[in-house]
């Protein structure tokens, strides 16, 4: 792969009166400040064809020049992992990504995670190790499978962030939960906060709950099963492990949850499945940067389909 990238960019309305260094790591987000500081200091960046000064800022319009002269410093190891790609352009990548499967490295996971695969991915479209950096825009548990957006640039990324916190973007997921719902549509409207004495592990409803945040989510009932329902979960908020607090909270846990469905009943569930049993099914969103409308679904795995077969038989 080529060690150095020269490149022309222009300067974006939202990056007005930046200083050069900030607006070089929009665009070179494996880059850190520092480093890209180091590169205009030695003289390969330019702004209109004159040569640029580490605390210079620029300005919509302009012409920024430079030479990747150094590699980043803010990096994925990459590596050839499968990836169930169901959609991508110049700007974004849409994945299914597999249960058990983090997202980011983290702790003592430095590997095998989402975002090495798309590092890699990444690089051979470039030719130039790490040049993009996969921004992925939201959470998805390790153990939930289903559809991930993936920015690969910082428009993308900035607009798909800007749609999720003004709860723009609207997701439905698969669930199989223990017992049956009485009603065919119900929903949730407990806010969550973090568990009193379990703080950054559950979260929960109840009044003790630490820094809790409003919350909402609409459930549909898709099918009732002999002691089960295959649950369609539309959450309306983005509060961490959302979906699996509020259908605990109503009395019906997603089966083989560890932190919410953890009872008597847990050893049963994992005879079913190995992991709580949730998938992200379906995402629709505006392009970040065409503003086309966009609708993806995303098959969930064989161990869901097969839970489902065997609670089918009972």
């Amino acid at each position: 792969m080529k060690t150095a990238f020269e490149t022309d960019l222009i300067v974006e309305e939202y990056l007005n009166g930046v200083r050069i260094d900030r607006f070089l790591s929009r665009h070179f987000r494996n880059y850190s400040t520092h480093r890209l500081q180091r590169i205009v200091q030695a003289g390969f960046a330019k702004v209109n064809g004159t040569q640029a000064s580490p605390l210079q800022r620029v300005f919509r319009g302009q012409q920024v020049s430079i030479v990747l002269v150094e590699p980043p410093d803010k990096t994925y190891d990459p590596e050839p992992l499968p990836l169930e790609i169901l959609f991508e352009d110049a700007w974004l990548m849409i994945i299914n990504k597999p249960p058990g499967i983090i997202a980011h490295p983290a702790g003592n996971i430095l590997s095998g995670t989402v975002a090495n695969a798309l590092q890699h991915h990444l690089d051979q479209q470039t030719g130039i190790r790490s040049l993009l950096r996969p921004g992925i825009v939201h959470r998805l548990d390790q153990f939930t499978s289903g559809i991930l957006i993936v920015a690969k640039e910082h428009l993308a990324h900035r607009g798909l962030s800007i749609q999720f916190q003004k709860n723009q973007i609207s997701k439905s997921y698969l669930a199989i939960v223990r017992d049956n719902p009485e009603q065919n549509t119900f929903e949730n409207r407990a806010a969550i906060g973090e568990h009193p004495t379990q703080a950054g592990v559950c979260m929960t409803t109840h009044p003790e709950a630490l820094r809790a945040k409003a919350a909402y989510t609409r459930f549909e009932v898709l099918e009732q099963l002999p002691q089960h329902a295959l649950i369609r979960a539309f959450p309306k908020t983005g509060r961490l492990h959302q979906i699996r607090v509020h259908l605990a909270d109503l009395g019906f846990p997603i089966i083989a949850d560890d932190f919410y469905g953890n009872d008597e009943r847990l050893l049963a569930d994992r005879e079913l499945i190995n992991r709580q049993a949730l998938h992200a099914e379906q995402i629709e969103f505006a392009h970040p940067v065409t503003r086309l409308p966009m609708k993806i679904s995303a098959e969930v795995p064989d161990d869901f389909h097969q839970a489902l077969r065997r609670l089918r038989s009972v």
